[in-house]
């Protein structure tokens, strides 16, 4: 999945002021992927950051200086998030217990998109800190969220065929519009236009008077909770039908029809959130590997995927999108939950203070989420329900307080210099290895048959076969996709 990405780094500015102090937590700043400064703001491209030009080493100096003032936590938490997102994807088949949820409840895969969202939030309230101007700042927010939200349709709208299909296009007239990147750009976007348009100009001196002067945003939140609710439970959803292709067959299409007629069920059929994705989108654009294929109802290996029960209901095989339209108005109120702990770090310097305006919330979260569980508002990740919302953004809370104690308050930062990098780099590593672009590519690199790469002739040597019989085998292998 993924991830907060580059939306999770920020600029930093022209003509930053120090603050003179001894703490080591006044120093702490926010992170972007061109560098690092004081009170973050957008910045002209066409200029640069002022920094001592008449010496190299004053220049060297300068850049240390910068890399003591990030926000090393917020890289770490990053970092931690992309590694969690590596593990799920190539374990979560091994191990369906950490793997996606089939529906209702919550595993450990199921915390990796709010994770990500909630630290795009964090670092959208330290990079818009200070604006010179808003009009520049809502471009360039523009500029950027369309900027991922192409990246998210090259890598997930069915360009790229996946492992072991050299081939590649896609048919507009079935192509995903949506996805983790595209929900990203899309949380990202609102998140910047309610900073830069929506925040008072009082000065803030204590939690009560920093909800004062971020009051619009959080009417913002009232709203989107609100819309996302009365949809959910109050849309009627009538009958349905989609057509799966044949297998081998020139014959028509199999045709299935989803008897449902009902309102304000969150079942894996008849909820609002599949109707208005099919309705807005069209079912032909969705999400074709539905995570409701892995429950007891459509899978004999639940909680895996696996061949259908012989009373399997006819919405087993239909598409569904897990980051749709709907679920998205959710999502994107994680990014402005973050956005809060982000204000955090800006207005309290001390960090008792953070510390304490951080746990309060999140352990409020997190009762609040298991609470409305308890009473029939389930944990959801597919519907991104209220209460998975409330303890996921917790969570991320409560996490990202102990790495930011752990890192940047004891200073506990050699064992975490991996997640570091990784958390820097989150992008990259989410483009060339989790959505298998370098796997990809390694693949076109073959010894006279594409069955012979330098990614598939590993696994057939683990698989402990006989030569001759591992080269006649692996057609078979790359068509099933399983290995020893």
């Amino acid at each position: 999945m993924a991830m907060a990405m580059t939306m999770a780094m920020y600029k930093p500015i022209k003509g930053q002021e120090e603050e003179d102090n001894g703490n080591r937590n006044k120093s702490l700043k926010s992170n972007d992927e061109d560098g690092v400064g004081g009170d973050h703001t957008i910045v002209d491209d066409s200029k640069s950051f002022i920094l001592p030009t008449h010496s190299k080493q004053q220049h060297h100096q300068q850049r240390l200086k910068q890399q003591q003032q990030r926000l090393v936590s917020l890289d770490v938490f990053r970092g931690l998030t992309v590694a969690l997102m590596i593990l799920v994807d190539d374990a979560g088949g091994v191990l369906p217990a950490i793997n996606h949820s089939p529906w209702n409840g919550l595993t450990l895969a199921d915390v990796v998109m709010p994770f990500f969202l909630f630290m795009v939030g964090v670092s959208l309230g330290l990079t818009y800190k200070k604006l010179p101007s808003k009009a520049v700042a809502t471009r360039k927010a523009i500029l950027r969220a369309l900027k991922l939200l192409v990246i998210g349709l090259f890598l997930q709208g069915g360009f790229l065929h996946g492992l072991n299909d050299l081939t590649f296009g896609v048919d507009m007239v079935q192509i995903r519009w949506m996805g983790i990147l595209q929900r990203i750009a899309i949380g990202y976007l609102i998140g910047a236009m309610c900073e830069i348009w929506l925040k008072g100009d009082n000065h803030v001196a204590s939690g009560l008077s920093m909800l004062r002067k971020y009051q619009l945003q959080w009417g913002a939140v009232v709203v989107l909770v609100s819309l996302y609710l009365s949809l959910l439970y109050g849309l009627y959803v009538p009958d349905w039908e989609y057509e799966i292709p044949v297998a081998a067959s020139s014959s028509s299409p199999k045709t299935f029809r989803v008897k449902c007629g009902v309102r304000g069920t969150t079942g894996s059929a008849c909820n609002a959130v599949g109707m208005i994705d099919r309705t807005v989108l069209g079912i032909q654009h969705l999400y074709r590997k539905p995570i409701y294929a892995r429950t007891k109802a459509c899978s004999i290996n639940s909680p895996d995927y696996g061949p259908l029960p012989p009373d399997a209901p006819s919405w087993c095989q239909a598409p569904f999108d897990p980051e749709g339209v709907l679920s998205s108005v959710m999502a994107i109120v994680t990014c402005l939950v973050g956005l809060h702990y982000g204000h955090i770090i800006v207005h309290f310097k001390e960090h008792k203070d953070r510390i304490l305006h951080w746990m309060i919330p999140s352990t409020c979260f997190v009762v609040l989420g298991l609470v409305l569980d308890l009473s029939g508002m389930h944990v959801n990740k597919a519907l991104y329900t209220f209460s998975y919302m409330c303890v996921t953004a917790g969570a991320a809370g409560i996490v990202f307080t102990g790495i930011y104690m752990l890192v940047d308050v004891c200073g506990f930062r050699r064992p975490t210099l991996v997640l570091e990098w990784m958390g820097m780099h989150a992008l990259m590593i989410f483009i060339l290895a989790t959505s298998n672009v370098l796997p990809v590519v390694m693949q076109g690199f073959y010894w006279k048959q594409p069955g012979n790469n330098i990614v598939i002739f590993p696994l057939l040597c683990s698989c402990n076969f006989p030569p001759k019989i591992a080269i006649l085998q692996s057609d078979e292998l790359l068509i099933s996709g399983s290995f020893g």
